[in-house]
Protein backbone atom coordinates (compact mmCIF):
# COMPACT_ATOMS: atom_id res chain seq x y z
CA UNK A 1 0.00 0.00 0.00
CA UNK A 2 1.50 3.31 -1.09
CA UNK A 3 1.95 6.25 1.26
CA UNK A 4 -0.40 8.90 -0.12
CA UNK A 5 1.12 12.38 -0.11
CA UNK A 6 -0.46 15.82 -0.23
CA UNK A 7 1.79 18.72 -1.22
CA UNK A 8 1.20 22.06 0.53
CA UNK A 9 2.58 25.00 -1.52
CA UNK A 10 3.50 24.88 -5.19
CA UNK A 11 6.90 26.54 -4.88
CA UNK A 12 10.45 25.53 -5.77
CA UNK A 13 11.14 23.14 -2.91
CA UNK A 14 7.78 21.41 -3.38
CA UNK A 15 8.73 20.88 -7.03
CA UNK A 16 12.02 19.27 -6.04
CA UNK A 17 10.36 17.14 -3.36
CA UNK A 18 7.82 15.89 -5.91
CA UNK A 19 10.61 15.05 -8.38
CA UNK A 20 12.46 13.19 -5.61
CA UNK A 21 9.34 11.17 -4.75
CA UNK A 22 9.23 10.00 -8.38
CA UNK A 23 12.64 8.35 -7.92
CA UNK A 24 10.93 5.94 -5.48
CA UNK A 25 8.53 3.19 -6.50
CA UNK A 26 4.87 4.01 -7.12
CA UNK A 27 3.98 1.06 -4.91
CA UNK A 28 5.50 2.96 -1.96
CA UNK A 29 4.81 6.65 -2.67
CA UNK A 30 1.95 8.36 -4.46
CA UNK A 31 1.21 12.09 -4.74
CA UNK A 32 -2.56 12.46 -4.49
CA UNK A 33 -3.08 16.23 -4.34
CA UNK A 34 -1.38 19.63 -4.29
CA UNK A 35 -2.62 22.88 -2.78
CA UNK A 36 -1.54 26.48 -3.35
CA UNK A 37 -3.02 29.80 -2.29
CA UNK A 38 -4.00 30.36 -5.92
CA UNK A 39 -5.79 27.57 -7.75
CA UNK A 40 -4.00 28.31 -11.03
CA UNK A 41 -0.61 27.69 -9.42
CA UNK A 42 -1.83 24.40 -7.98
CA UNK A 43 -3.27 23.34 -11.35
CA UNK A 44 -0.03 24.14 -13.18
CA UNK A 45 1.96 22.22 -10.57
CA UNK A 46 -0.44 19.26 -10.77
CA UNK A 47 -0.18 19.16 -14.56
CA UNK A 48 3.63 19.29 -14.47
CA UNK A 49 3.86 16.49 -11.87
CA UNK A 50 0.88 14.43 -13.02
CA UNK A 51 -0.99 14.87 -9.72
CA UNK A 52 -4.72 14.05 -9.88
CA UNK A 53 -6.10 16.81 -7.61
CA UNK A 54 -5.35 20.52 -7.30
CA UNK A 55 -6.75 22.83 -4.61
CA UNK A 56 -6.78 26.61 -4.37
CA UNK A 57 -6.62 26.58 -0.57
CA UNK A 58 -4.74 24.66 2.10
CA UNK A 59 -8.01 24.03 3.94
CA UNK A 60 -9.34 21.94 1.03
CA UNK A 61 -6.20 19.81 1.14
CA UNK A 62 -6.62 19.38 4.89
CA UNK A 63 -10.15 18.06 4.29
CA UNK A 64 -9.12 15.53 1.62
CA UNK A 65 -9.80 12.08 3.16
CA UNK A 66 -7.39 10.22 0.84
CA UNK A 67 -4.13 11.66 2.17
CA UNK A 68 -1.82 9.96 4.67
CA UNK A 69 0.74 12.72 5.09
CA UNK A 70 1.22 16.32 3.98
CA UNK A 71 4.55 17.80 2.91
CA UNK A 72 4.60 21.49 3.90
CA UNK A 73 6.89 23.53 1.67
CA UNK A 74 5.73 27.04 2.61
CA UNK A 75 8.19 29.73 3.73
CA UNK A 76 9.25 29.77 7.38
CA UNK A 77 6.68 32.18 8.90
CA UNK A 78 3.80 29.98 7.69
CA UNK A 79 5.03 26.67 9.12
CA UNK A 80 3.15 27.09 12.41
CA UNK A 81 -0.25 27.99 10.94
CA UNK A 82 -0.16 25.43 8.13
CA UNK A 83 1.24 22.73 10.39
CA UNK A 84 -1.55 23.24 12.92
CA UNK A 85 -4.18 23.39 10.17
CA UNK A 86 -3.24 19.93 8.90
CA UNK A 87 -2.58 18.31 12.28
CA UNK A 88 -5.88 19.61 13.64
CA UNK A 89 -7.44 17.87 10.63
CA UNK A 90 -5.73 14.64 11.79
CA UNK A 91 -3.13 14.70 9.04
CA UNK A 92 0.45 13.53 9.52
CA UNK A 93 2.95 16.20 8.47
CA UNK A 94 6.50 16.64 7.20
CA UNK A 95 7.31 20.34 7.66
CA UNK A 96 10.22 22.01 5.89
CA UNK A 97 13.06 23.22 8.06
CA UNK A 98 13.20 25.22 10.20
CA UNK A 99 10.22 23.58 11.87
CA UNK A 100 9.08 27.03 13.00
CA UNK A 101 10.34 30.56 13.66
CA UNK A 102 11.35 30.00 17.29
CA UNK A 103 11.23 27.46 20.11
CA UNK A 104 7.80 28.59 21.32
CA UNK A 105 6.31 27.85 17.91
CA UNK A 106 8.14 24.51 17.73
CA UNK A 107 6.59 23.51 21.05
CA UNK A 108 3.15 24.56 19.74
CA UNK A 109 3.58 22.22 16.78
CA UNK A 110 4.74 19.34 18.99
CA UNK A 111 1.75 19.90 21.29
CA UNK A 112 -0.59 19.87 18.27
CA UNK A 113 0.93 16.56 17.13
CA UNK A 114 0.46 15.09 20.60
CA UNK A 115 -3.10 16.39 20.97
CA UNK A 116 -4.12 14.98 17.58
CA UNK A 117 -2.03 11.80 17.81
CA UNK A 118 -0.39 12.40 14.44
CA UNK A 119 3.13 12.08 13.05
CA UNK A 120 5.28 15.22 12.89
CA UNK A 121 8.81 15.56 11.54
CA UNK A 122 11.02 18.50 10.62
CA UNK A 123 12.24 18.06 7.05
CA UNK A 124 15.97 18.19 7.72
CA UNK A 125 16.69 16.02 4.69
CA UNK A 126 20.43 15.87 5.42
CA UNK A 127 19.84 13.67 8.44
CA UNK A 128 18.65 10.76 6.27
CA UNK A 129 21.24 10.81 3.49
CA UNK A 130 23.35 7.63 3.24
CA UNK A 131 26.39 9.75 4.17
CA UNK A 132 24.71 10.78 7.43
CA UNK A 133 23.71 7.21 8.23
CA UNK A 134 27.30 6.12 7.63
CA UNK A 135 28.62 8.88 9.91
CA UNK A 136 26.34 7.67 12.70
CA UNK A 137 27.42 4.07 12.12
CA UNK A 138 31.12 4.98 12.20
CA UNK A 139 30.73 7.02 15.38
CA UNK A 140 28.75 4.20 16.98
CA UNK A 141 31.55 1.74 16.40
CA UNK A 142 34.22 4.18 17.59
CA UNK A 143 35.95 4.57 14.21
CA UNK A 144 37.67 7.84 15.22
CA UNK A 145 37.74 7.27 18.98
CA UNK A 146 36.24 9.84 21.33
CA UNK A 147 34.94 12.94 19.54
CA UNK A 148 36.72 16.09 20.67
CA UNK A 149 35.68 18.71 18.12
CA UNK A 150 33.06 19.19 15.41
CA UNK A 151 33.20 21.99 12.84
CA UNK A 152 30.52 22.73 10.25
CA UNK A 153 30.43 25.60 7.73
CA UNK A 154 27.76 26.62 5.24
CA UNK A 155 27.52 29.88 3.35
CA UNK A 156 26.95 31.54 -0.01
CA UNK A 157 26.10 35.08 -1.22
CA UNK A 158 22.31 34.86 -1.11
CA UNK A 159 21.10 38.28 0.01
CA UNK A 160 19.48 38.88 -3.41
CA UNK A 161 16.84 36.25 -2.54
CA UNK A 162 14.01 37.93 -0.60
CA UNK A 163 13.03 34.95 1.57
CA UNK A 164 16.65 34.71 2.78
CA UNK A 165 17.18 38.43 3.36
CA UNK A 166 13.84 39.85 4.46
CA UNK A 167 12.95 39.83 8.14
CA UNK A 168 9.20 39.47 7.47
CA UNK A 169 9.87 36.35 5.37
CA UNK A 170 11.94 34.66 8.08
CA UNK A 171 15.30 35.48 6.49
CA UNK A 172 18.73 35.17 8.04
CA UNK A 173 21.71 32.84 7.94
CA UNK A 174 20.92 30.89 11.10
CA UNK A 175 17.35 29.85 10.29
CA UNK A 176 18.09 28.84 6.73
CA UNK A 177 21.72 27.63 6.70
CA UNK A 178 22.98 27.49 10.28
CA UNK A 179 20.34 24.90 11.09
CA UNK A 180 22.20 22.45 8.82
CA UNK A 181 25.47 22.98 10.69
CA UNK A 182 23.78 22.71 14.08
CA UNK A 183 21.82 19.59 13.21
CA UNK A 184 25.10 17.96 12.13
CA UNK A 185 26.66 18.88 15.47
CA UNK A 186 23.69 17.54 17.44
CA UNK A 187 23.66 14.37 15.35
CA UNK A 188 27.29 13.76 16.32
CA UNK A 189 26.63 14.54 20.00
CA UNK A 190 23.35 12.54 20.10
CA UNK A 191 21.12 15.50 20.88
CA UNK A 192 23.11 16.53 23.94
CA UNK A 193 22.45 20.06 25.18
CA UNK A 194 25.58 22.26 25.12
CA UNK A 195 26.86 23.67 28.40
CA UNK A 196 27.46 27.07 26.80
CA UNK A 197 26.69 28.93 23.57
CA UNK A 198 28.72 31.88 22.34
CA UNK A 199 27.56 33.65 19.20
CA UNK A 200 29.01 36.51 17.23
CA UNK A 201 28.50 37.85 13.73
CA UNK A 202 26.85 40.72 11.91
CA UNK A 203 23.44 41.72 10.62
CA UNK A 204 22.57 43.06 7.18
CA UNK A 205 20.49 46.20 6.71
CA UNK A 206 17.20 44.29 6.85
CA UNK A 207 17.93 43.35 10.46
CA UNK A 208 18.59 39.63 9.94
CA UNK A 209 21.89 37.88 10.55
CA UNK A 210 24.16 37.96 7.52
CA UNK A 211 26.91 35.87 9.07
CA UNK A 212 26.98 34.03 12.39
CA UNK A 213 29.69 32.08 14.17
CA UNK A 214 28.68 29.88 17.11
CA UNK A 215 30.98 28.13 19.55
CA UNK A 216 29.26 25.40 21.55
CA UNK A 217 30.90 23.77 24.53
CA UNK A 218 29.71 20.32 25.56
CA UNK A 219 30.49 18.21 28.62
CA UNK A 220 34.02 16.85 28.87
CA UNK A 221 35.51 19.92 27.14
CA UNK A 222 34.19 18.85 23.74
CA UNK A 223 33.68 21.75 21.35
CA UNK A 224 31.74 22.54 18.21
CA UNK A 225 31.99 25.49 15.82
CA UNK A 226 29.18 26.44 13.45
CA UNK A 227 29.74 29.13 10.80
CA UNK A 228 26.93 30.21 8.48
CA UNK A 229 26.52 33.10 6.09
CA UNK A 230 24.19 34.51 3.44
CA UNK A 231 26.78 37.16 2.51
CA UNK A 232 29.84 35.08 1.51
CA UNK A 233 30.89 31.75 0.09
CA UNK A 234 32.19 29.36 2.76
CA UNK A 235 33.75 25.90 2.43
CA UNK A 236 30.40 24.17 3.06
CA UNK A 237 32.11 21.20 4.71
CA UNK A 238 31.98 19.46 8.09
CA UNK A 239 34.74 17.79 10.10
CA UNK A 240 34.59 15.52 13.14
CA UNK A 241 37.88 15.24 15.03
CA UNK A 242 38.33 12.31 17.37
CA UNK A 243 41.14 10.83 19.43
CA UNK A 244 41.82 8.27 16.67
CA UNK A 245 41.22 10.25 13.48
CA UNK A 246 38.81 12.38 11.49
CA UNK A 247 35.58 12.07 9.55
CA UNK A 248 35.04 14.73 6.90
CA UNK A 249 32.14 15.69 4.70
CA UNK A 250 34.34 17.52 2.17
CA UNK A 251 31.65 19.54 0.37
CA UNK A 252 27.88 20.05 0.10
CA UNK A 253 27.54 19.21 3.79
CA UNK A 254 23.78 19.93 3.64
CA UNK A 255 23.20 17.36 0.86
CA UNK A 256 26.33 15.17 0.99
CA UNK A 257 27.36 12.49 -1.48
CA UNK A 258 31.02 12.14 -0.41
CA UNK A 259 32.55 11.00 2.87
CA UNK A 260 36.21 11.01 3.86
CA UNK A 261 37.29 8.82 6.78
CA UNK A 262 40.92 9.16 7.86
CA UNK A 263 41.81 10.29 4.34
CA UNK A 264 39.89 7.57 2.50
CA UNK A 265 37.07 8.91 0.31
CA UNK A 266 33.83 7.10 -0.51
CA UNK A 267 31.09 8.25 -2.91
CA UNK A 268 27.36 7.80 -2.28
CA UNK A 269 25.75 8.76 -5.63
CA UNK A 270 22.17 10.01 -5.91
CA UNK A 271 19.59 8.81 -8.43
CA UNK A 272 19.04 10.87 -11.55
CA UNK A 273 16.21 13.40 -11.59
CA UNK A 274 13.31 12.95 -14.00
CA UNK A 275 13.08 16.69 -14.68
CA UNK A 276 15.15 19.81 -13.91
CA UNK A 277 15.62 20.70 -10.23
CA UNK A 278 15.80 24.06 -8.46
CA UNK A 279 18.37 23.09 -5.84
CA UNK A 280 21.55 21.02 -5.55
CA UNK A 281 21.20 17.23 -5.11
CA UNK A 282 17.45 17.49 -4.57
CA UNK A 283 16.74 13.87 -5.47
CA UNK A 284 18.17 13.28 -1.99
CA UNK A 285 14.84 14.52 -0.62
CA UNK A 286 13.72 10.93 -1.27
CA UNK A 287 15.49 9.77 1.91
CA UNK A 288 13.38 11.85 4.28
CA UNK A 289 10.25 10.68 2.43
CA UNK A 290 11.32 7.07 2.96
CA UNK A 291 11.89 7.79 6.65
CA UNK A 292 8.35 9.17 6.93
CA UNK A 293 6.92 6.07 5.24
CA UNK A 294 8.84 3.72 7.53
CA UNK A 295 7.68 5.64 10.62
CA UNK A 296 4.04 5.62 9.48
CA UNK A 297 4.14 1.88 8.76
CA UNK A 298 5.42 1.33 12.31
CA UNK A 299 2.75 3.59 13.80
CA UNK A 300 5.34 6.06 15.13
CA UNK A 301 4.51 9.70 15.86
CA UNK A 302 8.10 10.97 15.64
CA UNK A 303 11.22 9.83 13.84
CA UNK A 304 13.93 8.07 15.85
CA UNK A 305 16.44 9.63 13.41
CA UNK A 306 15.18 13.16 14.07
CA UNK A 307 13.08 13.16 17.25
CA UNK A 308 11.09 16.16 18.48
CA UNK A 309 13.73 16.72 21.18
CA UNK A 310 16.32 17.46 18.47
CA UNK A 311 14.02 19.95 16.74
CA UNK A 312 13.32 21.64 20.08
CA UNK A 313 17.03 21.85 20.89
CA UNK A 314 17.82 23.31 17.45
CA UNK A 315 15.20 26.02 17.92
CA UNK A 316 16.36 26.83 21.46
CA UNK A 317 20.01 27.17 20.40
CA UNK A 318 19.11 29.34 17.41
CA UNK A 319 16.91 31.49 19.68
CA UNK A 320 19.84 32.02 22.06
CA UNK A 321 22.25 32.78 19.20
CA UNK A 322 19.78 35.29 17.74
CA UNK A 323 19.43 36.90 21.18
CA UNK A 324 23.19 37.38 21.36
CA UNK A 325 23.28 38.75 17.80
CA UNK A 326 20.28 41.03 18.31
CA UNK A 327 18.07 39.40 15.68
CA UNK A 328 14.33 39.39 16.39
CA UNK A 329 11.22 38.45 14.43
CA UNK A 330 7.62 39.56 14.97
CA UNK A 331 6.87 35.99 16.10
CA UNK A 332 9.19 36.48 19.11
CA UNK A 333 6.90 39.16 20.57
CA UNK A 334 3.73 37.08 20.83
CA UNK A 335 2.96 36.21 24.43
Amino acid sequence: MATRWGICSAGKISHDFSVALRTLTLEDHEIVAVAARELQHAQEFAKKHNIPRAYGSYKELAQDPDIDVVYIGTIHPYHLSTGKLFMNSKKNVLIEKPLAMNSREVQELITAAQDNSVFLMEAIWTRFFPVSLEVRRLLGQGEVGDVQMVRADLGAPLTHIPRLAERELGGGALLDLGIYCLQFIFMVFNGERPESIQATGHCIDTGVDGTAVLVLKFSGNRLAICTCSITMMLTCDAVITGTKGTIKVPHHMWCPTTLEVNGKETEFPLPEAGMPLNFTNSTGLRYEAEEVRHCLLKGLKESPGLPWAHSSLLAEVIDEARRQLGVTYDQDNIQ
